[in-house]
């Protein structure tokens, strides 16, 4: 697998396996954060040669952004990464409030600066649409922080298809990324599409489907937490999934590699992805996602395990 490649048309080039930081410090969405493990993984993932850092405020509230600050400061490395990070949310005394206003995202850009310690961000996104700003206004500030040098390429995140149309209006947005894996593959329909045909790239975000694509859960042990509500998880769906899952394990071995690598090649052998981002929570996950780039697979193989899931 080539070790380099430009997301889209931004300039920026980056290893295709990324690191999604949504577990860095996180303390607001995972239970037993540990700091320090935290910032073993951010130090590993410089180690083990991935350069795409993918965080959000929502991780941890800035913390997974203060995190990665300080670990590229302490080894500076800061010059070597790619950071991208997606504002939107306010935390309210009433609970959370959504924020696409030019300035919310001016000041949301300010402080994201801060945290991470650097003077320009190389992807900011809106993180979700707050339905009521218009996104091409909402895109229009962010366009404005690009020429002034604080970011680099312009994002937006959960967007529908009709107000990606709208925030893409002057043709400003450089990625989209939203939810999408073999096993949701809706977006093939028409965003991705729509994303080949702007020359947009588009990032995938749970592309392991909260781990059911990695091989590591069976017909008699799904998954005990928040995900055994999910569909994909329940009755024949899981069963007939988990059954397709597990006959990739030839493929794996014929590349050697894990199931959750031949399902992250796959996804990147997609026309319009460019990067993946799974997340970790160890450095030994780190090692396990950046083991993608030795899987080569042929286009066939690709089209084999893509129409498995179909």
């Amino acid at each position: 697998m080539e070790k380099r490649v430009e997301i889209g048309n931004t300039g920026l080039r980056v290893t295709p396996i990324g690191f999604g930081a949504n577990t860095i410090g996180a303390h607001n969405l995972f239970q037993d954060i540990d700091e320090e493990v935290s910032r073993q993984t951010v130090r590993e993932v410089l180690s083990a040669g991935a350069d795409f850092f993918d965080s959000a405020f929502m991780y941890g509230l800035g913390r997974s952004e203060e995190l990665i600050g300080e670990i590229l400061a302490e080894t500076g490395r800061r010059s070597d990464v790619v950071l991208a990070t997606k504002a939107t949310h306010i935390v309210t005394d009433s609970g959370i409030k959504l924020d696409n206003s030019p300035a919310f995202l001016t000041e949301a850009v300010d402080i994201a600066l801060k945290r991470l310690q650097t003077d320009y961000i190389d992807l900011f996104y809106i993180h979700f649409p707050d339905g009521v700003t218009p996104p091409d206004e909402a895109v229009g500030a962010l366009k404005r922080l690009k020429e002034a040098g604080k970011i680099r390429a312009i994002g937006v995140s959960n967007f529908s298809m009709e107000a990606l149309k709208v925030a893409n209006k002057d043709g400003y947005v450089d990625v989209v990324q939203d939810k999408y894996s073999l096993v949701y593959p809706e977006l093939e329909r028409d965003m991705i599409p729509y994303c080949i045909e702007q020359g947009i790239s588009f990032i995938p975000y749970t592309p392991l489907a909260s781990g059911l694509l990695t091989g590591k859960f069976t017909a008699n042990n799904p998954p005990q937490d928040f995900r055994k509500e999910r569909p994909h998880f329940q009755g024949q769906a899981y069963l007939d999934t988990i059954a397709k899952v597990d006959s990739l394990q030839g493929l794996a071995d014929k590349h050697h590699v894990s199931i959750a690598n031949i399902v992250l090649a796959t996804t990147l052998g997609i026309d319009g992805i460019d990067v993946v981002i799974p997340g970790a929570k160890s450095p030994e996950q780190v090692r396990a996602n950046m083991k993608t780039l030795d899987a080569d697979l042929t286009h066939e193989e690709v089209e084999q395990v893509r129409a498995l899931f179909k």
